[in-house]
């Protein structure tokens, strides 16, 4: 599963832009998490399929940066991000992002996007 970060400019129209640009090529968004700050807009996207996104992006001059995502399945309940928070701390990783990307029953997928996501892997299957 690949997380693509693609920064925007602060202004109307931006994510639009960029999701014409994925349906185009249709592809189906899995997770989205943005966050803007003074006038620096990240946009965070994992879709159905990384090589339909990485083309949508390239074909409608979207500059993105790709990153390996770790996924795990946490239970529902308070102290689970916490304990695996601290697991990637111990093992010295640095997380660049962390969302949810989806929920069933009483388990929370989370996708995990950090500086070296083989120590990530091995930090969270630590269980």
């Amino acid at each position: 599963m690949k997380d693509f970060a693609i920064e925007l400019t602060h202004r109307p129209g931006e994510l639009a832009r960029v999701a014409e640009a994925l349906s185009r090529y249709g592809v189906n968004i899995k997770a989205l998490a943005g966050v803007a700050i003074d006038q620096h807009v990240v946009v965070r996207i994992i879709g159905d399929e990384a090589e339909s996104t990485r083309t949508a992006l390239e074909r409608a001059n979207i500059r993105f940066e790709e990153e390996e995502v770790v996924t795990v399945l946490l239970e529902n309940r308070a102290g689970e991000l916490a304990t695996i928070s601290a697991k990637l701390a111990q093992a010295g990783v640095n997380l660049r992002a962390i969302y949810l990307t989806g929920i069933v029953d009483d388990l929370v997928e989370v996708a995990i996007v950090a500086d070296n996501p083989k120590k990530a892997r091995r930090a969270v299957e630590e269980r």
